[in-house]
C-alpha cells in the first residue's frame, strides 16, 4: 500500500514537471524536479529534456532578436550593419561581405563589405563572371561552402582574385552563404575569419535558420536603397529643371529687354532714312549707320554668348585643342585691344613674357576668354588707366591675370561673377555695354580646359582676373 502511495506520488511529481514544460514554465519544471529523488532514473531524463527545451528557448529568442533587428532597417546598408554588429553570438567572422547578381544573373558584384580594422581590397563595386564560377556551384546547390584554409585553396586556384583579396585582406577561413529570396538567387553573404579552422557545420545550421527571413530583409532593403537613390536622382534632376528653367525665363527677360533697345534704335533710324519728310545730311547718314551697325554688333554679341550658354548647359562644349604658344597668342589679343581702347585713353599693357610657353587648348575659346578678360578690364578702367596682361609659368602649368584699374568689385558681388544672369550691384560705365554672360561662359570654358578661373578684388583697388591652364 506504502509503495502504491509513493509511485502514485511519483507520477503526480513527474506530471507536474511535464505540464510545467508544456506551458514553458521553466522554472516551475525545475522547482517541480527538485521534489524527485537525485538518484532516479526519471530525474536524469526530465533535467536533460529541460535543459535542452531551456536552450532552445533562449536560441528562439535569440533568433526572434535577430529577424527583429534584420527587420528594423530599411536600406540595404542599415540592415547590412545590423546583421554585422548582431550576427556574432551565431557565426564569428572579422569580415562581412554582400555581393549581389546583376545582368541577369551573369555578373557577381561587391554591394557592400565591413572588416575589423585593416585595409579592405575587395571593395563595392568589384565584379566577376558567375558562369565557370565556384559560386555557381553553391546557387545550383543552395548550400553552404566551408574554406577553412584560404591559403591552401588559392594555391590550388591561383586564378581565383576575391580569394587573393581577401587573403590579402588577413583572412584565412570563410563560410560563403548563398541567398535565395522566393526561390530566385539573390546573391551571396560572405563571412570571413583572420583565425584558420573557424567554421563548422553548426555555422551552417544557425545560418540556413535565418536565411530565408535575411534573404527577404536583403532583397526589401536592396530596392528601398535602389528606390532611394532613384528618388535622390529624380530630385537633383528637379532641381535641374527649375534652375534651367529659371535660366529659360532669364533668357527671355534678357530677350525682351536687351533686344528690344538695340531694335527700337535700328527701327527709328530706317525710319530716319527712309522717311522723304526728313533731309539727312550725308554726315547725318554716316552716324545713323555706324550707330545701326554698333547696335547689330551687340545684338549678335548677345545672341551668340546665349547660344554658348545653352551648349555649355546641354553638356554640349566641344573642344578642338591643340598646342598654342601661349605668348603668342596673349600679345596678339594686348596688340588688338590696344587699338580698341584708344579712343577710350586706356593702355593695353602685355608685361614682360617667357620665351615661349606651350600649351594644349582651343585657340578660339581662348581667345573667347581673354577678349572677354580684357576687353571688360577696359570698360572698367578710368581715361589715362592701364589693363596689365600677365602670364607666369608653375609647376603645374601657366597662370594669366588680366588686372585694371577701375573700381575694383564689391565683395558682395564677387561670388556671383561667374554665374549667368546673376544681378550685380556694380553697374558697366556709361555708355558700355555688357551682355553679362561672358565671365560665366570664360569659367565654364577654362574648367572644360581643365584650369580654374577667379577675380582678386580689393572694392576701390582695381580687379585682377586670373585662369590657369595646364602645361
Amino acid at each position: 500500500m506504502q509503495q502504491d502511495r509513493e509511485h502514485s506520488n511519483r507520477v503526480e511529481r513527474c506530471l507536474a514537471v511535464l505540464t510545467c514544460l508544456q506551458q514553458g514554465d521553466y522554472e516551475g519544471a525545475q522547482a517541480a524536479l527538485a521534489s524527485l529523488s537525485p538518484d532516479d532514473r526519471l530525474d536524469e531524463v526530465l533535467c536533460a529534456l529541460l535543459e535542452t527545451l531551456v536552450q532552445r528557448a533562449r536560441e528562439a529568442g535569440r533568433f526572434e532578436q535577430l529577424l527583429r533587428r534584420i527587420n528594423s532597417g530599411l536600406l540595404l546598408d542599415d540592415i547590412l550593419n545590423n546583421v554585422y554588429t548582431d550576427f556574432r553570438d551565431l557565426i564569428p567572422y572579422d569580415r562581412l561581405g554582400l555581393s549581389l547578381l546583376e545582368d541577369g544573373g551573369q555578373t557577381v558584384r561587391a554591394r557592400w563589405g565591413r572588416l575589423d580594422g585593416g585595409k579592405m581590397y575587395l571593395r563595392r563595386g568589384y565584379a566577376a563572371p558567375l558562369a565557370g564560377s565556384s559560386l555557381q556551384a553553391i546557387l545550383e546547390t543552395g548550400q553552404p561552402r566551408i574554406l577553412n584554409d584560404l591559403p591552401a585553396y588559392l594555391a590550388q586556384k591561383p586564378s581565383s582574385e576575391s580569394t587573393r583579396l581577401i587573403v590579402a585582406e588577413g583572412m584565412r577561413s570563410s563560410l560563403t552563404c548563398p541567398l535565395m529570396a522566393e526561390g530566385r538567387p539573390l546573391g551571396f553573404l560572405f563571412f570571413s575569419s583572420a583565425s584558420p579552422n573557424t567554421y563548422r557545420d553548426v555555422h551552417v545550421e544557425a545560418f540556413l535558420r535565418l536565411a530565408d527571413h535575411l534573404a527577404v530583409a536583403v532583397a526589401r532593403g536592396h530596392l528601398t536603397s535602389q528606390l532611394s537613390v532613384q528618388k535622390r536622382a529624380a530630385e537633383r534632376q528637379n532641381r535641374t529643371l527649375d534652375r534651367l528653367n529659371a535660366q529659360k525665363n532669364a533668357f527671355l527677360g534678357i530677350a525682351a529687354h536687351d533686344l528690344r533697345g538695340p531694335l527700337s534704335l535700328v527701327e527709328m533710324s530706317t525710319a530716319i532714312l527712309l522717311d522723304p519728310q526728313f533731309e539727312v545730311s550725308a554726315d547725318d547718314e554716316k552716324v545713323l549707320l555706324q550707330d545701326m551697325r554698333a547696335q547689330a554688333r551687340h545684338m549678335m554679341a548677345l545672341i551668340d554668348d546665349l547660344l554658348d550658354v545653352a551648349v555649355i548647359e546641354q553638356g554640349q562644349l566641344r573642344l578642338r585643342q591643340e598646342a598654342l604658344d601661349l605668348c603668342q597668342v596673349l600679345a596678339e589679343s594686348a596688340e588688338r585691344h590696344q587699338r580698341l581702347a584708344q579712343p577710350k585713353g586706356v593702355r593695353v599693357v602685355l608685361n614682360p613674357l617667357p620665351a615661349a610657353g606651350i600649351v594644349h587648348a582651343d585657340p578660339q575659346r581662348l581667345r573667347q576668354v581673354l577678349d572677354n578678360l580684357i576687353s571688360n578690364a577696359v570698360r572698367h578702367s578710368p581715361p589715362g588707366g592701364s589693363v596689365q596682361l600677365a602670364a607666369e609659368q608653375h609647376e603645374l602649368g601657366w597662370r594669366v591675370t588680366v588686372r585694371d584699374d577701375g573700381p575694383g568689385i564689391p565683395w558682395d558681388d564677387q561670388p556671383k561673377l561667374f554665374q549667368p544672369f546673376a544681378q550685380l550691384s556694380a553697374r558697366p560705365p556709361r555708355n558700355e555695354r555688357s551682355t553679362g554672360l561672358g565671365l560665366a561662359i570664360a569659367r565654364q570654358v577654362i574648367q572644360a580646359h581643365g584650369g580654374q578661373i577667379g577675380v582678386e578684388s580689393v572694392p576701390g583697388h582695381g580687379a585682377t582676373f586670373w585662369f590657369t591652364l595646364p602645361a
